[in-house]
């Protein structure tokens, strides 16, 4: 039997997820109860969508609870998606990237079918796979990011399970700052990158510095997060796409306004504390998977699939001369001051209304 091909994906389809999707919870009274070893995650690491639910698994120490597999970076198909991504056939094929242990599966379109053999829509990453009931749970990553923070308290340590990336007093402002993030900063990138024609790009790479700015100027004030002394989820939306940016964004999606190494000492601050001082953040950040699945998948973007070498290094450290600032009023406050940045800027500041 012939698996059948997908239907063409559009930009705007991208950006939105999948045409069809799982919404499946772990929960105690089931179907999809806390279990070790019953789930498996499968992920891109080059994915920033994929990587959210990553960090949350380490931040709550389920590696030995919830396995994962993943994906290699490259090839991702063709322009309609087909297809998808590929699961090496060896460990050693592309290092970080692993077979599938469930199927020996080629690729994961595959586990979509097995869910769902009319299934409709792209084969996306993250996938979280139940083994008793041989099905998809979910692949939205804003769910499972907050899932995971809670749905597994029942068989964890109480360490571990006294973690919560939503806690009751800042869900509000977690919200709309996630949803604002989302939509202007994560999404944003990618309306950049992709955009057809010079007034898409423009609108959507000054929306995106405008967040930046934002960020930089008026959000991380006294730090170590975004919310102060409680890490939340939304430091770890931020970090999926930031991390990614001098790396990828400036070059590749045009993103090139300025650098968050070179323009914004207190997102820099931010970024470089959550990646060299708080577990789970460089654990789960892989950036040859990075490079080489943007450099190497978008045809139109870079036909020759030349990955450049730099920024090098990916992240400022010591050896650079870069320490952590814990005193966030010694941080010096800069960004991009472009005039139509500045302008969006204002306009995004009264809406959020923080």
């Amino acid at each position: 039997m012939t698996t059948p091909r997908p239907t063409p994906t559009t930009v705007a389809e991208h950006l939105a997820g999948p045409a069809q999707a799982w919404h499946g919870k772990i929960t105690t009274d089931g179907p999809f109860t806390p279990e070790k070893d019953r789930y498996r995650l499968y992920i891109g690491l080059f994915c920033p969508f994929a990587h959210r639910v990553n960090i949350i698994r380490h931040l709550k120490n389920l590696q030995s609870i919830i396995p994962i597999t993943v994906v290699k970076p490259y090839p991702k198909g063709d322009a309609s998606g087909w297809p998808g991504w590929a699961f090496p056939s060896t460990p050693e094929e592309y290092p970080g990237a692993t077979p599938d242990p469930l199927f020996s599966s080629s690729y994961l379109h595959e586990l979509y079918f097995k869910a769902d053999p009319n299934f409709k829509g792209r084969y996306s990453a993250p996938l979280l796979w139940d083994t008793k009931t041989s099905t998809i749970v979910n692949n939205e990553s804003l769910e499972l990011l907050r899932d995971f923070s809670t749905c597994f308290n029942p068989i964890l340590s109480p360490e571990d399970e006294a973690l919560t990336l939503y806690p009751s007093h800042l869900q509000s402002k977690i919200n709309l700052l996630s949803a604002w993030l989302q939509k202007n900063l994560c999404t944003g990138v990618y309306r950049a990158g992709f955009a057809r024609t010079q007034i898409e790009y423009n609108s959507a790479v000054i929306r995106v510095f405008a967040a930046l700015n934002i960020l930089e100027q008026r959000i991380l004030s006294s730090g170590p997060y975004i919310f102060g002394s409680a890490l939340t989820e939304v430091d770890v939306l931020a970090y999926a796409t930031l991390i990614r940016f001098d790396t990828v964004y400036v070059q590749h999606f045009k993103c090139n306004l300025g650098t968050i190494r070179h323009d914004y000492p207190r997102v820099k601050n931010w970024l470089g504390n959550l990646y060299w001082n708080v577990k789970g953040f460089k654990e789960t950040t892989d950036f040859k998977h990075i490079k080489e699945n943007y450099t190497k998948s978008h045809g139109d973007i870079n036909p020759l699939g030349i990955t450049p070498l730099g920024p090098w290094p990916d992240v400022e450290g010591r050896e650079q001369g870069w320490v952590y600032e814990e005193d966030w009023g010694k941080v010096k406050v800069a960004g991009v001051r472009m005039g139509e940045v500045e302008e969006v800027k204002g306009e995004m500041w009264r809406e959020l209304g923080l």
